[in-house]
């Protein structure tokens, strides 16, 4: 079975730490929704998933803008469990980790610096804000912002861009401010799906499609329940901007489990992806992510 690798995943124990985005509150979920990601998602269970499907690698991403979450999920990395002290089930699985670091500040350097200080930092291979978050759609283009941006290029790392719609033309400026850094467009920069695939979200694929240092995951955006179908003119639009050595496959586990089982999302992109060569397919389901976040 090839090699894969699944670029966009997340974890969390809520009983050692609270995750108060879960509570509610979030606009690409419902209170009842989140109600049913309010447990405990831990590498052991997506170890279990992962070999399932033919899995070998992964990448963890940051869900909280908080100091403590980073350190952990590289502890885990290292195959070291942050909270019982020891070896954890699953150690290896993990092959990156994007966590979090405040942009806005002037130390960027020096706090990158910090977590490849820490247990697993050489298992750090980009950073993410929350940019869903940000309720300004220009955050990205902001002066010290985009100062922080050239700091992660300095010290060799990637930015994951998590955005809604009216922030892809912020990403399409920050880009092009800073090209010597390698931006990742998660979840397909939000299509709006259900709808044709136009309107800023086009204009903004198109846009960061012409830049070389974007490349972009299909991952999160799921339909219910999960059909190809529903997708492929999302799919054909980012493929026709990126080609496949610009795209790479993230589960959005355990989000997606909302709308899909694990092995179902790797089923639908697999699915997406039958019509191209065996180098394409292996590209965006191992050489992209490889090559862009440096894994091991």
């Amino acid at each position: 079975m090839p090699v894969v690798i699944d670029a966009h995943h997340h974890l969390w124990d809520l009983e050692a730490r609270e995750h108060r985005w879960l509570m509610g509150g979030q606009a690409w979920a419902s209170d009842e929704e989140l109600a049913r990601l309010r447990r405990t998602f831990g590498l052991a269970e997506l170890a279990r998933l992962a070999a399932a499907s033919g899995v070998t690698g992964t990448v963890v991403v940051q869900t909280v803008a908080e100091p403590w979450e980073t350190p952990d999920l590289l502890a885990l990395a290292a195959g070291r469990d942050p909270y019982a002290g020891g070896a954890f089930a699953g150690g290896g699985l993990l092959a990156g980790v994007v966590g979090w670091a405040d942009l806005t500040t002037v130390s960027v350097a020096d706090a990158v610096a910090g977590l490849r200080a820490l247990p697993g930092g050489s298992f750090l291979c980009g950073i993410r804000h929350p940019l869903l978050a940000e309720p300004d759609p220009g955050w990205l283009a902001r002066p010290q912002v985009v100062r922080g941006l050239g700091a992660l290029a300095a010290a060799g790392l990637c930015f994951d861009l998590a955005v809604r719609r009216d922030q892809l033309a912020a990403a399409v400026s920050a880009a092009r401010s800073v090209p010597e850094l390698t931006f990742v467009l998660d979840h397909l920069g939000g299509p709006p799906v259900g709808s044709e695939p136009e309107g800023a979200w086009a204009a903004g694929i198109a846009g960061l499609g012409t830049l070389p240092n974007v490349v972009c995951k299909l991952s999160g955006v799921h339909s219910e329940p999960a059909r190809a179908g529903d997708l492929r003119p999302y799919y054909a639009t980012v493929l026709a901007a990126f080609g496949p050595e610009r795209l790479m496959f993230g589960s959005d586990w355990p989000v997606s489990s909302l709308t899909a089982g694990y092995g179902e999302v790797c089923d639908l992109y697999r699915e997406l992806t039958a019509d191209l060569g065996a180098a394409e397919r292996d590209a965006i389901f191992d050489g992209t992510a490889r090559r862009v976040y440096r894994l091991r």
